[in-house]
């Protein structure tokens, strides 16, 4: 089967989980630009992020995109109603989000929809588009034509984020093959790391795997990236660049890695170790694991979120590493690779069935080195799923 051809049907769950909120909230549309919310909305994975979806409590949703992209957002998305604007216009010099946004308006008053219209307003971060390297930002124009344009503009982000916390059965199939993904590429890093390759060597191995078995896995992937940051030794650290420091033998390599299906998101930490860990390195990991163990044992639908950040804290403070580590311990992932809800001790919330979330925690050592152990759970009414094959018992 080519995966090229191939597209997933309509998530009527979802459609109406989100036209259900709308009708509480009074919405008569959701306009939205965010690439991963038009994805979320429509399947169509924006190429360049100028697109933008009107999404009607009632009716057909509209689709507008560049005209280079018309054939590809026709065959891949949901709605029918899509429509193009130029990319590049003869006689008009602006950049093409300013005619998606015009046209956008241009459909509001068209459909008689520019009542009560939500926007995004409060998007702190977004998830990138297809090409990656040049994200695309709101601007103060862009709210003020819908302030104008309808009688009455609210915040559609909180409604979004919640929404999509909770995971249809088509989404968690989608997040499945972003995990097969990243197992098929540390297996393939596994099996051919050496002590003195370069950490960016063992990145670009991995990378390179899962984009080349990617795209067309399964006859139900089309686009499939990895992105990673690979620390060796003593060059773990909370989050610094991969550099040209070598693989240690004996010693962990620890690889950050994010894989993309089609706008599907895995958030992993996974470890390689060329030899047999050092005996303080085993000390460490096996201090590391029975603390994560004890957190996934206490996901399951109705627990405190913010339990998991106290649990995870407490073990590492009683493991001798009090205050770490430095960055968050839990949070959602979906069409971001960080998306709601993120655990945190003063916080409320509970953890919901459908919900994915990535518990990571972390210890480092000062000076360098150190470990962190990161898989993503499927909430489940008694328990939580591990996405990924790939064993965080890296000894094995």
């Amino acid at each position: 089967m080519n995966a090229a051809r191939t597209r997933y049907p309509l998530d009527q769950e979802k459609w109406r989980r989100v036209r259900e909120r709308m009708e509480r909230e009074g919405l008569d549309a959701i306009v939205a630009r965010a690439p991963d919310n038009v994805l979320y909305l429509t399947n169509y994975w924006t190429m360049k992020g100028y697109d933008l979806v009107i999404f009607p409590r009632e009716g057909e949703p509209t689709l507008l995109v560049i005209e280079p992209q018309l054939a590809e957002a026709r065959r891949t998305a949901w709605n029918k109603d899509v429509r193009s604007f130029k990319s590049y216009h003869p006689a008009d010099p602006r950049p093409p989000m300013i005619r998606s946004l015009e046209m956008a308006v241009e459909v509001l008053r068209e459909r008689k929809l520019a009542g009560r219209v939500g926007i995004e307003m409060s998007q702190t971060s977004q998830i990138c588009d297809r090409m990656v390297g040049e994200p695309t930002v709101y601007w103060k124009g862009y709210y003020d034509a819908f302030i104008a344009a309808c009688r009455e503009v609210a915040d559609a982000t909180p409604a979004l984020a919640e929404l999509r916390m909770i995971k249809t059965t088509q989404e968690i199939e989608r997040m499945r093959l972003a995990n097969e993904l990243a197992a098929l590429g540390m297996e393939h890093a596994r099996e051919n790391i050496r002590p003195g390759m370069k950490e960016s060597e063992v990145a670009a191995m991995i990378e390179g795997r899962i984009h080349a078995v990617g795209v067309g896995y399964k006859g139900k992937v089309e686009m499939a990236r990895a992105f990673t940051l690979v620390w060796s030794g003593k060059g773990i650290a909370t989050f610094t660049a991969t550099s040209d420091r070598p693989v240690i033998e004996n010693e962990p390599t620890l690889v950050e890695i994010w894989v993309c299906a089609d706008g599907y998101w895995t958030d992993l930490t996974k470890n390689l170790c060329p030899g047999r860990l050092t005996a303080e390195y085993d000390r460490l990991l096996e201090q590391l694991l029975a603390v994560y163990q004890q957190a996934i044992g206490s996901v399951r639908d109705g627990a405190a979120l913010g339990e998991l950040d106290r649990s995870i804290r407490q073990g590492i403070a009683e493991a001798g590493y009090a205050g770490q580590p430095s960055h968050p311990v839990a949070h959602g992932v979906g069409a971001r690779a960080h998306e709601p809800p993120y655990a945190h001790q003063a916080a409320p919330g509970q953890m919901r069935a459908g919900m994915v979330l990535a518990i990571e925690p972390g210890i480092y050592w000062e000076g360098g080195g150190g470990l962190r152990l990161e898989d993503n759970f499927l909430v489940t009414a008694d328990g939580c799923e591990k996405l990924c094959s790939t064993p965080d018992d890296f000894r094995h």
